[in-house]
C-alpha cells in the first residue's frame, strides 16, 4: 500500500508520441555526459544480457523443431504450404519470446542493479530540484515490491501475448499489424516497469503509477515503444538500460506535473 499520493495540484504536462520518444533521447544525453555512472548502469544489464542472449540463441536454434511441434496439422500438407506454416509459426514464436523476454530482461536487470539505477534516477531528479521528503525504502523491500510488480506485468504480457501469437499465423496481418501491436503493448509495460523507482521514491504503488501514466498515454506510449525497439537491437538492452532509467524518471515527473524542462545550471 502506498504511503503518499500525488499532490492534488499536480497536473500532467500535455505531449504526444514523439515527446515520449524524446524522453529516451534526453536520457541518452544525460548518462552520456557521465561515463562512469553509465558504466555502473551497464554492468548489471550486461550480466543479465549474457544469460538472456544465450537463452534466445538456443530457442532460435531449435525454432524449426518447436515450430514443427506446434503445427502437426501441417504434416500432410504440400512442401511449400508446410514450410510457410512452420516458418510463420517460428516467427510468431520468436516474436512472443521477444515480447516476454524484453520485459523479463528489464525486471531482472532492475532487480540486480537496483542501487545503481536508483542512483541514476536520483541524479536526474536532483537536476530538477529533487523530491521533497522522499520515502526511504530498503533494498530488500524494494526488491520484493519490484519482483511482485514485475510478476504482475509479465503475467499481463503473457495474457495478451498469447492471443497475439495466435494472430501471428494470419497471412499479412500476422506479419504487419501483430508486430506493431506487440511493440505498443511491450512498450507500455516497459514504461510502467521502468518508472517504478521514481514513483516508489514518492511512496506511490503500481496502481497509482498506472493511473498517472495513463493521464499522459501518448507520451508514455512513445517512450515505451522507443525503449522496446532500442532493446531489440543486438546489445541494445545492455547499452540503453541506463538511458531508459533516466528517461523513465523524466516520464514520471511529467506524469506528476513536475518540472522536466532544461535543468538549472549546477553551482560551480
Amino acid at each position: 500500500m502506498s504511503t503518499r499520493s500525488a499532490p492534488a495540484s499536480a497536473v500532467s504536462y500535455p505531449g504526444g508520441f514523439l515527446t515520449g520518444v524524446g524522453l529516451l533521447v534526453r536520457g541518452v544525453r544525460m548518462y552520456a555526459v557521465n561515463p562512469r555512472l553509465a558504466l555502473l548502469g551497464i554492468v548489471p544489464a550486461l550480466i543479465t544480457g549474457v544469460l538472456f542472449l544465450g537463452a534466445f540463441v538456443t530457442l532460435a536454434y531449435f525454432a524449426g523443431d518447436v515450430a514443427a511441434a506446434l503445427t502437426p496439422f501441417a504434416d500432410d500438407w504440400s512442401g511449400a504450404a508446410r514450410t510457410f506454416a512452420r516458418f510463420t509459426a517460428g516467427l510468431a514464436l520468436l516474436g512472443l519470446t521477444a515480447l516476454i523476454g524484453v520485459l523479463a530482461f528489464t525486471a531482472v536487470t532492475l532487480a540486480i542493479g537496483g542501487p545503481f539505477y536508483e542512483r541514476i534516477s536520483e541524479r536526474v531528479e536532483d537536476g530538477y530540484g529533487g523530491v521533497p521528503n522522499p520515502v526511504e525504502i530498503g533494498w530488500a523491500r524494494s526488491l520484493r515490491r519490484g519482483l511482485a510488480d514485475s510478476s504482475r506485468l509479465l503475467a499481463a504480457s503473457a495474457l495478451v501475448g498469447i492471443p497475439l501469437f495466435g494472430a501471428g499465423f494470419l497471412p499479412v496481418v500476422g506479419q504487419t499489424v501483430v508486430p506493431v501491436l506487440g511493440a505498443v503493448l511491450g512498450g507500455w509495460l516497459l514504461a510502467v516497469e521502468l518508472a517504478g523507482t521514481p514513483f516508489e521514491r514518492r511512496g506511490m504503488g503500481l496502481a497509482e503509477r498506472r493511473r498517472a501514466l495513463r493521464a499522459i498515454r501518448p507520451v508514455t506510449a512513445g517512450f515505451g515503444v522507443a525503449v522496446f525497439v532500442a532493446f531489440l537491437i543486438p546489445l541494445g538492452a545492455v547499452v540503453f538500460t541506463p538511458a531508459a532509467v533516466a528517461g523513465a524518471t523524466l516520464l514520471a515527473r511529467r506524469a506528476l506535473g513536475e518540472p522536466t524542462g532544461p535543468a538549472p545550471a549546477k553551482p560551480r
